[in-house]
């Protein structure tokens, strides 16, 4: 077992993995988790597997300043084709759940929408967001979460940066549907990377990215 510095990149790299594994699996268009400083870390190696990172550090839900201490193990695979770190976190309490109705409130608004939403830009230049679209920004780092989450490395940090273009879909089910065209940053290698992404949301079940794909650099 190696013990690591907590404030240095290997450490913080892989607590980000999990901020977004936690995001994409707790988030909601009305939650979002972002990771604290790391307070412990270290890793083991074994040979043709990979690098395991054993993390404890406070995660905080960004509206209500609740914090939670989670214990977190990040693996990451040494395979061609790479494969995605997995990601397995321990909470000291349960996770708290007050946003249920307002959750509920942002879903019969967005169902019963004659015209569906269609914007660009979020946040716009100046880093302005227009509060109603500030949950359909929280839910594109929710699936955002997914897509960080499933394509890190030990080389890697990821950050969503803009929403480019969103479109609210029409569905005769239970679920809403989102496409979004997002702008991933990855601060290493400082490019910006376009992606794209058919997010599904519903309070039950949550969100599910049901197809992306990383777009080329001119796809405008």
């Amino acid at each position: 077992m190696e013990e690591l510095n907590p404030s240095h990149y290997p450490a913080t790299r892989a607590a980000k993995v999990v901020e977004n594994y936690i995001n994409y699996r707790y988030g909601t268009p009305q939650r979002i988790f972002l990771a604290e400083r790391v307070e412990q870390a270290s890793r083991t190696e074994t040979e043709g597997l990979g690098r395991k990172y054993f993390l404890h550090f406070p995660i905080k839900e960004f509206k209500s300043k609740e914090t939670v201490n989670c214990t977190a193990e990040v693996l990451y695979y040494l395979s061609d084709p790479p494969r995605a770190p997995e990601v397995n976190v321990i909470f000291d309490k349960e996770l708290n759940k007050d946003t249920e109705a307002a959750e509920n409130e942002f879903y019969n608004k967005m169902k019963s929408l004659e015209k569906p939403i269609e914007a660009h830009t979020i946040p716009d230049n100046f880093g302005n967001i227009p509060p109603d679209l500030e949950p359909v920004r929280y839910l594109a780092l929710t699936a955002c979460g997914f897509i960080i989450w499933q394509n890190s490395t030990e080389n890697t940090l990821y950050n969503m940066a803009q929403i480019k273009t969103v479109k609210q879909m029409k569905r005769d089910d239970d679920f809403l549907e989102f496409n979004f065209t997002v702008l991933l940053h990855d601060f290493v290698s400082q490019e910006m990377i376009p992606w794209q992404l058919q997010v599904l949301w519903q309070p039950k079940s949550g969100t599910t990215v049901e197809q992306n794909s990383r777009l080329p650099r001119n796809w405008e």
